[in-house]
């Protein structure tokens, strides 16, 4: 499968699931934005993997440094996506972060925090691409939630409230440019091998595997190839939909 001649844009794109994704569409031919919010030591890691890779040149992507939960940034990664490739094929929504607390305990910082992160970012970025893809008649849309936006977790009560948030969104966008030639899906991953999970105790790690009928996680690159059957041509008559992927955690 190849993605010639499209341009791709990927939040959170240098680590995790995200560089899962950015990889998997520069093997692709696809040309892709790449954004980070502020880890200058993992971008330019990545950017070294980048070119590990062979026969991708500075002229097949854009590593650009924007905080994309806030609405004028997010317009200037477009935008900048614009003046280089001239036009915007794909988003995927993958910036987030977590801040995990009992909500007897959390602040609202903590709450506003996340919510900015891993929701309004998803609004901020779609909205400014929305016009771009109508006058192209075509665009796809990819925001990555998470199980736990399905099912709820003990301290997690803003991350929750956000992936699912990005579902209700979803389904609401989707029937809005559902004849304009732009499908718009969520992808709602469950535990991942990124440094998130990887950093936890080995004892919180067995009792969730213990919990994964699979009894393993998955690997950034099953999310990443979901990701890419859903920005094909093969699923074109697909919109408003949520995929699950977490080894039967939830069903």
């Amino acid at each position: 499968m190849s993605f010639k001649g499209k341009v791709a844009v990927v939040t959170g794109g240098t680590r995790g699931i995200g560089a899962a994704i950015s990889l998997a569409l520069l093997r692709r031919k696809c040309k892709v934005t790449i954004d980070y919010k502020k880890n200058e030591d993992a971008a330019l890691a990545f950017k070294e993997k980048i070119k590990k890779m062979g026969k991708v040149s500075g002229q097949d992507y854009l590593l650009i440094k924007a905080d994309v939960s806030k609405f004028e940034q997010a317009k200037l990664l477009i935008g900048k996506t614009m003046d280089f490739f001239g036009r915007v094929d794909f988003l995927i929504n993958n910036a987030g972060i977590v801040k995990d607390r009992t909500v007897k305990k959390m602040s609202p910082d903590e709450w506003n925090d996340v919510i900015s992160n891993d929701l309004t970012s998803v609004y901020n970025c779609t909205r400014n691409v929305l016009d771009i893809m109508i006058r192209q008649k075509y665009g796809r849309i990819v925001s990555i939630s998470s199980v736990v936006g399905l099912m709820g977790n003990i301290g997690q009560a803003n991350y929750a409230a956000a992936k699912a948030g990005i579902i209700g969104f979803t389904k609401s966008l989707a029937l809005e440019v559902a004849d304009k030639g732009i499908t718009i899906n969520v992808v709602a991953p469950g535990f991942t091998e990124t440094s998130m999970v990887t950093s936890l105790p080995d004892d919180v790690k067995k009792r969730i595997l213990n919990r994964i009928p699979m009894h393993r996680f998955a690997k950034p690159e099953e999310i990443a190839e979901l990701v890419i059957y859903l920005l094909s041509d093969h699923a074109s008559y697909i919109t408003g939909q949520v995929f699950c992927i977490n080894g039967g955690l939830y069903m």
